[in-house]
């Protein structure tokens, strides 16, 4: 997946698959996760705002089903706790 370079908050990069509708986000903490199910509309808005950051937090972090594709959990967070959050 492309990844387009975003300076914005925590967000350093963005990408999407329109194929599989997956949107992939790299965070500052070097964390990079993907986002399923994530239409195209989504993605562009996201591209093009001027707040992504605000735009992210609002519309995607807590609406999409997440997996973690790389770097660790926060600091101060126990590595089990994603087997428990509640949705």
């Amino acid at each position: 997946m492309e990844m387009k370079p975003i300076n914005s908050g925590k967000l350093r990069a963005i990408g999407y698959d329109a194929r599989t509708r997956t949107l992939q986000v790299q965070l500052d903490s070097g964390s990079t996760l993907q986002y399923s199910g994530v239409g195209e509309d989504i993605w562009r808005r996201l591209g093009s705002s001027g707040a992504a950051w605000s735009f992210y937090r609002d519309n995607i972090e807590d609406e999409f089903t997440v997996q973690r594709v790389s770097g660790s959990p926060s600091a101060g967070n126990n590595p089990l706790d994603e087997l428990f959050v509640q949705k």
